[in-house]
This record gives C-alpha cells, structure tokens and sequence, in this order.
C-alpha cells in the first residue's frame, strides 16, 4: 500500500456581519473593528473584503444584558468583513467575538459560492434612493376613494367585455 499524505485543510470564505453598540463613541468604532481583524488575522485568516461600520436605527428594538440589567437599543453601528479561514478555527474566532462586549450582535456564516460572487455593500443601498416607500396610513381619503372609484370601473368594463364575448359565441 502506498503511502498517500492527506490534503491540508483548504480555508473557507467566511462573513461577519456585526453590530457596534451606539455607546462607544464613534471615534472608538475603528478600534473595535481593527480587534476583530486582528482577530481573524491571528486564527490564520486572510481579510478579503470589507464595509466599515456605520451609524443606523434598527428595524426593531435589540435588548442585550449590560452592566448588570438589560437595556434597550434602537440603533447600531452595523459593518461586515469576509475572510478566508480554515474551518478548525472557526470556534477559536467565535469565542472570541462572543467575548466582545463592544458588539451588540454578531452573526459568522460560512458564503456559499453564490454569495463569494456577489457582494453587497449595505450602507450604499441605504443611500441608494431608487425605490420609495409611501406610507397607506398618510394617504389622504380622497385619493382612497378614488382609487376605489376606478377599480371599480374598471370591473365592471371588464365583466362587460366578459359578458360581450360569451354572447359573441353564442350567437356564432
């Protein structure tokens, strides 16, 4: 039997998704994102891609335990970086985030091939302003009732044109 040498671990690509706490000072944002580099980078993983943390309010209130009771936190700083890394190290770089006590919440996915091709960049698609949300409670009553009004019409013209067809084929 020949004697065969078992591949090296191949690295994986990684992302990490993570919210600052809105108490460190933004100035201190920077440091707290160079941690976790450093982090990575001394688990043996390689930085391929980033977005700096920025300033935002969140979609829903997140309560994290602190300084012995819970609090409230209507906004974060939200960034992300994605890596290489091989996937025994994983845990070593998990517990380590999980330590962290300047994160609000972190989340470390292992990228399908799909989203390596792929990346978003969050804080441009904020500021991206091609799409418009348009509040229902703020629509004023008469545009309502108008709107109605034409839905409306326009059933009626098309059981008509439904009505004027089966008839065609009737006579036919």
């Amino acid at each position: 039997m020949s004697e065969e040498k078992m591949p090296a671990a191949e690295a994986a690509h990684y992302e990490l998704a993570f919210h600052v706490l809105p108490t460190v000072a933004e100035g201190e944002v920077a440091d707290v994102v160079s941690k976790l580099r450093s982090t990575i980078e001394a688990a043996g993983g390689t930085i391929t891609e980033e977005e700096a943390p920025a300033r935002f309010d969140l979609a829903y209130d997140i309560v994290k335990y602190l300084e012995g009771r819970n609090r409230k936190f209507s906004s974060a700083y939200f960034g992300w970086v994605r890596f290489t890394l091989e996937p025994s190290k994983v845990t070593e770089v998990n517990e380590v985030l999980e330590n962290t006590t300047s994160l609000l919440r972190h989340l470390l996915i292992r990228m399908t091939k799909a989203e390596e091709a792929h990346v978003f960049m969050f804080h441009e698609a904020l500021e991206d302003n091609t799409s418009e949300t348009i509040d229902l409670d703020a629509t004023a009553p008469a545009e309502v009732e108008e709107n109605q009004a034409d839905e409306a019409t326009q059933e009626k013209e098309d059981k008509k044109e439904e009505n004027g067809e089966e008839a065609k084929t009737e006579v036919k």
